[in-house]
């Protein structure tokens, strides 16, 4: 069935009746302790992304009300090997890719393979490599918080690629900006992409309180199907600067359990609100600046082939 519903969104209301249409519930971008280590210099040794084991993600997530269950640790599925035993977990990775511009983007791919995470992890220097590789195999990926500066650096050319061949945008992350988080619908709504959403979370506490719900699906095949043909809904909270203080001091009080002797630095720990604001201030400025430029902008002809890019046409057999 799954093949069938992906064509068209007359054949998935063919094929999903009424009384099978319950909500179905995912956090598309979560973490545990296998995102690995903090990447800012002089904490990229001692102090992880995240220090939450994939077994109480996953207790959390069931807990707050998610119907399947999935990780996107950074470049990495090892968290995977607790879960696998669970029937409604299903394997992602949010993947570090560097694109053409030489720029970094964080692209969250979902249902993937052993196979696929390493050919993933082989190409992901190479955007258009990736790309191909993805389309091919017709696995479906987003661009992840599109207006945030998390990874540096960003081009206008970014965001041609991003319309070209995205098939969907990360429009609800439940740690970035409200206003980053509504540039990024607006957008997805201008290009025809399909909105994801996900918490985005690093510490116990806001996992599962963003998310993707779809009405009808009863595996995460037809999640999937569900959410190509245009049937997801984003639901649950934004980010706030207190939130992200807050959970950067839940990653502090775990460095200093985790290694006891960083405690001879707790009292730089004082310095976490500065740090936040000062982030969160760079994030306001990243997406009023990009936002404008992107509405500025013209539409741009596809660069490399022509694919559809609501990818409706390249999910058929």
């Amino acid at each position: 069935m799954g093949t069938f519903t992906q064509i068209s969104q007359r054949l998935y209301r063919l094929f999903i009746s009424r009384e099978e249409n319950y909500n179905m519930r995912c956090d598309l971008h979560v973490h545990s302790i296998a995102s690995g280590m903090f990447n800012a210099p002089g904490l990229n040794r001692i102090c992880r992304e995240c220090y939450t084991e994939p077994a109480a993600v996953y207790k959390r997530l069931k807990r707050m009300g998610m119907s399947v269950v999935t990780l996107t640790d950074h470049d990495s599925i090892d968290g995977a090997e607790a879960l696998r035993h669970h029937p409604d977990f299903f394997l992602s990775e949010e993947v570090t890719v560097r694109m053409p511009s030489g720029t970094e983007m964080h692209m969250g791919v979902y249902g993937i393979t052993e196979r696929d995470h390493a050919e993933i992890q082989r190409r992901r220097n190479d955007f258009i490599a990736l790309l191909m590789y993805l389309t091919e195999r017709k696995l479906f990926f987003s661009a992840n918080h599109v207006f945030s500066g998390l990874t540096g650096r960003r081009e206008a050319e970014d965001f041609h690629w991003f319309e070209s061949y995205v098939p969907a945008f990360e429009t609800r992350n439940g740690q970035m900006w409200p206003q980053s988080n509504e540039r990024a619908a607006q957008l997805a709504v201008k290009l025809g992409k399909i909105a994801i959403a996900g918490s985005d979370s690093h510490t116990i506490a806001g996992v599962g309180r963003t998310y993707t719900e779809l009405r009808g699906a009863r595996t995460v095949d037809e999640f999937f199907a569900g959410l190509r043909t245009g049937h997801g809904r984003i639901h649950g909270a934004h980010g706030s600067c207190g939130k992200l203080t807050a959970d950067v001091f839940s990653i502090v009080r775990s460095l200093f359990w985790d290694k006891p002797w960083t405690l001879a630095m707790s009292p730089l720990a004082i310095l976490v609100p500065a740090f936040t604001a000062g982030h969160w201030l760079n994030e306001i400025h990243f997406c009023r600046k990009w936002s404008t430029a992107v509405e500025r902008g013209e539409k741009r002809k596809r660069m490399l082939w022509d694919l559809d890019s609501n990818f409706e046409a390249n999910w058929a057999s």
